[in-house]
């Protein structure tokens, strides 16, 4: 399979430098306010999220999610940030924690419920934070996905186990993120001792078939829009099977195939995302869907690759807010 190039415009790295320069805007806007709700803004994206919307000549604006107070009345949906009313945002970025997945969603929806446009709606965001969930919508859709099983059924884990191709098996917490409760079992009373315990504390998890083609790496594709914006292959640290870069897994910049960026940017679309980081199993046959997260870091791929991931987001995000601005009008003429 011969690579292609990914759709993007590179910005060179600079030597020693965090993060990469950031490019002059595209074409005038008017001056927007742009709202990023995240929970420090100390953190990296956040951090180079607010300087690309600068970089453009608008106004960020940080809320820490926890801190949005929703009211409610009839017809007139409002939200106040420390005891003062939001008004006047134009777009709103979510970077919602799986720690908060709950009221973080309840914010996202109360902002489109008070008519501003949002990166991500609520019901995609929940659709990607259940790993089982996604991968029915993307296995529904004719995407290839790793072997998986579900199940309850403590009298017969040895079919399970065959379910998904034998042994070693991966098991995953269905919520879990950066690599957090995703185990590898190699022999099945290893498994029965994983199950058990994760049933016994009343967790919800799957089975899911080792790809040992794949071992110890997998491909993260950063979606925005309809284009894979920066890709990188993740490959794990000595002694750890999960390629996370938060467990210690380094990132290099590749130039995607064409499979595996039309599978990424389809299952992005699938799940209902404006952006996603689409983490991807190199099989045999190509692609293998294994995950797709709603409100992907993107610290390493930007060091990996040299690009403005962060300047690609914000554009997106205005161009967004515009046509969502201009629909009504629309369809009125």
């Amino acid at each position: 399979m011969s690579p292609r190039k990914i759709q993007q415009k590179k910005a060179p790295a600079m030597p020693g430098s965090p993060a990469p320069e950031h490019p002059a805007p595209r074409r005038p806007r008017t001056k927007k306010t742009v709202a990023i709700l995240s929970r420090k803004r100390s953190l990296y994206s956040t951090r180079r999220l607010v300087s690309a919307i600068r970089a453009r000549g608008h106004r960020p604006l940080v809320l820490d999610t926890l801190r949005c107070c929703l009211l409610l009345a009839q017809g007139a949906p409002r939200m106040t940030y420390r005891g003062v009313e939001i008004r006047g945002v134009d777009v709103v970025v979510p970077r919602i924690g799986a720690s908060i997945t709950a009221y973080g969603l309840a914010v996202v929806n109360h902002f489109e419920m008070m008519g501003v446009p949002v990166l991500n709606p609520p019901t995609s965001i929940a659709r990607s934070r259940d790993k089982l969930r996604a991968l029915q919508f993307l296995s529904a859709s004719g995407l290839d996905i790793p072997r998986t099983v579900m199940a309850h059924d403590r009298s017969n884990v040895r079919r399970l186990v065959e379910e998904v191709g034998g042994l070693p098996v991966i098991i995953k917490l269905i919520k879990g993120t950066q690599g957090v409760g995703v185990m590898i079992a190699h022999t099945l009373p290893e498994v029965q001792t994983i199950l058990d315990t994760f049933w016994d504390l009343g967790q919800e998890i799957v089975l899911q078939e080792f790809v040992a083609e794949s071992e110890g790496r997998d491909v993260r594709a950063l979606v925005v829009g309809r284009r894979v914006v920066g890709a990188m292959r993740r490959k794990a640290k000595k002694g750890e099977f999960r390629s996370n870069i938060h467990r210690g897994g380094e990132g290099q910049a590749i130039e995607l195939p064409p499979a595996y960026t039309e599978a990424a940017v389809r299952a992005a679309s699938i799940v209902g995302l404006e952006v996603a980081g689409v983490d991807m199993l190199e099989g045999h046959a190509g692609p293998r869907l294994m995950e797709i997260n709603s409100s992907p870091g993107f610290e390493g791929l930007e060091r990996a690759t040299g690009q403005d991931i962060a300047g690609e987001i914000i554009e997106h995000a205005l161009t967004y807010a515009e046509l969502k601005a201009s629909a009504p009008r629309l369809s009125r003429t």
